[in-house]
């Protein structure tokens, strides 16, 4: 089966986060079984210039798939139409509800200026209560009209998790809708590292995600404020809204001398794990993910993770692998930081441990590999194609 994917920014960039790692999961799980083509951006989320070595207009490699980048002119409705007309293709995934690629071709497909091929579309948690509050007007204009026009009509949403699915669902209110779960995929590559030491009465957590107001940063310094010990903070990330990090930057500079923030820059994907590793906590309040790659990639490096209950992430202060805390208690995240705080080596050991257990169980999870190449049968076979499994 040929998979066409249209999505905003792939490899090489790595500055839109966690959907350019889901696609590339993706591939490489199933790349022996789907034939997969992708049609991006020739330059990663922010930047101005093309990527210095890679020609736009052209087919190249990428792991298991074939990727073409485009130049902004070549992605205008015209050139975008002829694309879509003339490549050969079984199945079109769209990465992302509100993206304008995605937009442009669902426009397209109504009109009928393309063919009605199956279409898949993955709403990377655009849905969640937490992601809609963010422009929240504008996003409801746009879903009315959509829904009065039927631009959604006739597609297959994938879910990454059964949150999500309610999500789409209180959405869009429609009993008819055709929504399959299939869990974003993870790397099934193995990694091996130390933990850090960890002295009691001090903890060094670490932030790791582009600082947008759906991350939530601010929320976190809130509740670090308050924290009794030696504590260390580093922010790494991409500085995606400026204004928001002016809001951030306001909070940092009225901490306690005790908790010494910093802020690190961006991190290269292939260096998040290493980076990890170094720290005793991940400390993710977001508002909203439907997966949270850098969340398994925290579990990966033996950091324990304290995230808000808008993940999929469940199950973890079970195993020994972190805590999933609702937004709602400030007084519980805090709580949990402080008794992180005063833990010694021996037992912070254990919860690096279990974070890495946890991974690995993740990882090797035959039933999402198995949900996504049936999110794929179902799509072509819901619209008639007779795809041979």
């Amino acid at each position: 089966m040929k998979i066409l994917i249209a999505t905003d920014y792939y490899l090489p960039g790595y500055k839109a986060g966690g959907p350019i790692r889901s696609i590339m999961n993706m591939v490489e799980r199933l790349g022996d079984e789907f034939q997969f083509n992708i049609l991006t951006a020739d330059r990663d989320l922010g930047d101005t210039n093309p990527y210095s070595h890679i020609e736009s207009g052209v087919w190249h490699a990428v792991g298991k798939a074939q990727v073409l980048y485009l130049s902004p002119s070549e992605k205008r409705c015209c050139h975008w139409r002829r694309l879509l007309k003339h490549l050969d293709y079984d199945v079109l995934y769209l990465n992302g509800c509100f993206s304008r690629l995605t937009i442009k071709t669902l426009l397209l497909r109504k009109l009928r200026l393309i063919p009605r091929v199956p279409v898949i579309l993955a709403p990377r948690g655009e849905f969640s209560r937490g992601a809609l509050d963010l422009k929240k007007h504008k996003k409801a204009l746009y879903l009315c009209l959509s829904r009065r026009i039927g631009l959604y009509n006739g597609i297959t949403w994938q879910a990454s998790s059964d949150y999500e699915r309610l999500d789409i669902m209180n959405v869009f209110k429609d009993a008819n809708l055709q929504i399959v779960v299939a869990p974003n995929l993870v790397s099934s590559r193995s990694v091996s590292s130390t933990p850090a030491f960890k002295g009691t009465g001090s903890l060094k957590i670490a932030f790791l995600s582009r600082v947008a107001r759906k991350k939530n940063l601010d929320y976190a310094l809130q509740v670090l404020a308050n924290l009794q010990g030696d504590v260390i903070f580093h922010i790494y990330g991409l500085l995606e809204d400026a204004d928001y990090w002016q809001e951030c930057e306001s909070l940092i500079a009225r901490m306690p001398s005790n908790v010494r923030v910093e802020f690190r820059g961006e991190v290269s994907p292939d260096q998040v794990i290493e980076v990890l590793t170094g720290y005793h906590l991940f400390f993710f309040p977001t508002r909203g993910e439907n997966f949270g790659h850098v969340i398994f990639e925290a579990l990966r490096a033996g950091c324990p993770v304290l995230i808000s209950d808008q993940t999929p992430w469940q199950g973890l202060e079970e195993q020994k692998a972190g805590w999933v805390v609702p937004l709602s208690q400030p007084e519980r995240f805090q709580a949990i930081l402080q008794a992180m705080l005063e833990m010694n080596d021996v037992a912070f050991k254990e919860w690096s441990h279990g974070a890495r257990a946890y991974s690995e169980q993740a990882a090797n999870a035959p039933t999402a590999i198995e949900a996504n190449r049936t999110l794929f049968l179902t799509a072509a076979r819901q619209n008639g194609q007779r795809i041979q499994a």
